[in-house]
């Protein structure tokens, strides 16, 4: 077993801070009166446990986020992603998952910690400066132009390289023929599935290297997720590194090189995806409560 876990959480520490929990609709602060448990924080190596060596394609170090003035969620929350890999990012809802993402993608602000790419300092930096660093981003919601067709779409996804719109609609296109044979449609007739092809055949419109995907299963059919995971290995495999933020675990860590679970905005647990979903404690700990909640929302 390679995965690296955190003490059981009803074992650890208790303390009466302050704690913010992502929610749909802002933040929730809890634990005031000293009953919430955070994750023990885990140790660089435990953090970087499975990780291949050489240096890293990105690198989110320790980082400490919020979306107010000292409020935040991520709590020393750190991710590394190398050259060819997919790496999952799962855990409970309110853990700060998605704010980690948009830590990522300058969307959050990051009050301490440093996030580098390729060696280079990025913390901080504006989307639009990522996007043309190489750094791709889909939104769980709200991630398609409804009123434009389709090669409307991936022309805003072209903006800042207009001149390259057919080479790159072409490679988009090799990845999801659809988007090509349908280019004239406006994405606001298309199904939930059809517009996360959307979505992402837009991010890949600026050549990233890295592609930051935001629960692309939320709210799709298990077929219509099945597919989509499937998308993610051909974009993967088209030579585009990818961070996949995920509620549906177990499929997340199936196609995954590696992956953290979050918890409280920190890392709980880290390893390698298969290690992580036959742990047993991540089993009993997130896992099932994670399929419970996707069985929900799906009802």
């Amino acid at each position: 077993m390679n995965a690296v876990t955190s003490p059981d959480r009803k074992a650890g520490k208790r303390h009466g801070r302050k704690v913010a929990r992502e929610t749909e609709g802002g933040t929730d602060i809890y634990g005031l009166d000293g009953t919430a448990d955070a994750p023990r924080p885990m140790s660089r190596a435990e953090v970087h446990v499975g990780e291949p060596e050489g240096e890293p394609l990105l690198d989110a170090d320790n980082l400490v986020a919020g979306y107010l003035p000292g409020v935040n969620i991520l709590d020393g929350a750190s991710l590394t992603l190398h050259d060819g890999e997919i790496v999952g990012i799962i855990g409970p809802n309110g853990a700060g998952k998605s704010t980690l993402l948009k830590s990522l993608f300058g969307l959050v602000r990051i009050h301490a910690g440093r996030l580098m790419l390729r060696g280079r300092d990025i913390t901080n930096l504006r989307a639009d400066k990522l996007v043309a660093k190489g750094v791709g981003f889909v939104p769980q919601t709200e991630n398609v132009f409804p009123s434009l067709t389709i090669a409307e779409n991936m022309r805003m996804g072209a903006y800042q390289a207009p001149k390259k719109f057919d080479e790159r609609f072409e490679y988009v296109c090799s990845i999801f023929p659809k988007l090509g044979e349908r280019r004239n449609q406006l994405a606001g007739q298309l199904s939930g599935g059809e517009r996360q092809m959307v979505a992402m055949g837009r991010a890949l419109m600026m050549q990233p290297s890295v592609l930051l995907l935001d629960e692309p299963s939320a709210g799709l059919s298990p077929m219509m997720q099945d597919e989509t995971f499937i998308r993610v290995r051909q974009v993967n495999k088209a030579g585009v590194s990818v961070v996949i933020v995920e509620q549906n675990a177990r499929r997340c860590l199936q196609i995954c090189d590696r992956g953290y679970v979050l918890d409280q905005g920190r890392n709980a647990y880290s390893g390698r995806g298969r290690d992580l979903m036959n742990d047993p404690k991540v089993i009993n700990l997130y896992l099932g409560n994670l399929e419970e909640e996707v069985e929900k929302a799906g009802q």
